[in-house]
């Protein structure tokens, strides 16, 4: 009996979203993180957040901005995930980051994020990805520390009574920054 698990990279393809892309992008962050549909996977943000995650302009801002990409990844010829990387000096950002809810949980989001630390480092010669992560979300934090990304304690405030980036249930919401050294 082979009891390998499947290799989650099978079939993936990596490419640069496109204006074509930003309505589908927008479902996938969407479901990734708001609403029921989020409640299949374990990223969802459902229970301290409300509303929106994003919105067409804010993807195609990724999208048309020079310093950054937004990194679509397709599998079968359907879009499964996406990330956003940003150029910054000698580090880049890493964020807007969704998988599927239906195929998390399976080492999607670990293929795809050693796609973007790579693409950082040969791109930009980038030594450190940096991104923010709700502060409250401890079961994502520590998927992240288990990548390499360490906590700084470094904090700055939800934007609250700004609905695009959500309606908070809870007064607690700040953004902690995470870094990684990319070796």
């Amino acid at each position: 009996m082979d009891t390998a698990a499947p290799d989650a990279s099978a079939g993936l393809v990596f490419r640069e979203a496109t204006d074509a892309d930003v309505d589908t992008l927008v479902a996938l962050i969407e479901s990734a993180y708001r609403g029921d549909s989020s409640r299949a996977g374990w990223t969802t943000e459902a229970d301290i957040l409300e509303g929106q995650r994003t919105d067409p302009e804010g993807v195609l801002a990724v999208i048309k901005s020079p310093d950054s990409r937004l990194l679509t990844v397709e599998r079968d010829g359907r879009v499964v995930a996406c990330c956003q990387l940003e150029h910054r000096g000698t580090h880049a950002y890493f964020g807007m980051f969704a998988v599927s809810p239906a195929l998390q949980g399976a080492g999607l989001g670990k293929v795809i994020i050693a796609e973007a630390e790579r693409q950082a480092r040969e791109t930009w010669g980038a030594t450190a990805m940096h991104m923010t992560v709700i502060s409250v979300r401890d079961d994502l934090i520590a998927w992240y520390e288990r990548r390499g990304y360490r906590r700084t304690g470094r904090m700055t405030p939800f934007p609250y009574g700004d609905e695009r980036f959500g309606i908070p249930q809870r007064a607690d919401l700040q953004f902690e920054l995470l870094v990684k050294a990319l070796a």
